[in-house]
């Protein structure tokens, strides 16, 4: 019986990934050998978790410091779970995957080694974060950190621009992010997804199908990048 619930489950693990597996041949194994780590799983890293997980990658990691409430209804996965941690929900979304409650500052960096992982995703809104977060990946290859800018304001997926952080345009929220590594003297270069589609409202108006393509291109970024090879 233990043999059967064994070859069972090897079974429904190969038919999870069955397409999957079509589509990338030999290189599945690759796909699940990887280790991603994604800070900030709201509009954006949200999607990205779930085209990862979706697509085989061994371990992932979110860190995330909020709580779901009725705002995020309108573009989050998981936020009809009011009041909740989102590590918590997603955590029982995605089995397997690990959570981390807390905020993104210089002690939890200090005290989290991003060596361990193959790839490191930036999708949080707070500018300061955000550069302390590409100051800890200054040294990790182009490609190996990606990071998102703003996707609030907008309306049209196919505005979405992958680039430099130093060549991304017409964003306001890239361009701050910009000012604010040119102050700490960081010179280094990572990857973006920006979108330099003009801002269609005041405050931070959003709309998934923009927050979610960000988040999907992130996540395409990162396969992409491990069917190129090591």
């Amino acid at each position: 019986m233990l043999q059967y619930r064994k070859n069972k489950g090897e079974a429904r693990m190969s038919e999870r990934f069955a397409r999957t597996k079509l589509l990338f041949g030999d290189k599945f194994s690759q796909i699940q050998k990887k280790k991603v780590i994604i800070f900030g799983v709201g509009g954006v890293g949200g999607f990205a978790l779930d085209c990862l997980y979706r697509t085989g990658i061994g371990e992932i990691v979110i860190v995330d410091k909020d709580i779901f409430d009725e705002s995020n209804q309108n573009r989050q996965i998981g936020s009809q779970q009011v009041g909740e941690k989102k590590i918590e929900v997603l955590q029982k979304l995605y089995p397997g995957i690990k959570g981390m409650f807390a905020q993104v500052d210089e002690n939890l960096l200090e005290n989290l080694d991003l060596r361990a992982f193959d790839y490191v995703i930036d999708a949080i809104d707070d500018i300061p974060a955000k550069v302390l977060l590409a100051m800890q990946c200054k040294d990790m290859p182009f490609g190996r950190f990606i990071c998102s800018t703003g996707s609030a304001k907008k309306l049209n997926p196919l505005d979405i621009r992958v680039s430099s952080i130093w060549k991304s345009y017409g964003d306001r929220f890239a361009r701050k992010l910009r000012d604010n590594l040119k102050k700490q003297k960081f010179n280094q270069n990572f990857k973006v997804v920006f979108s330099p589609e003009p801002p269609k409202c005041e405050g931070l108006g959003s709309f998934s199908a923009v927050t979610a393509s960000f988040g999907l291109q992130i996540a395409s970024e990162v396969i992409q990048d491990i069917l190129k090879g090591e």
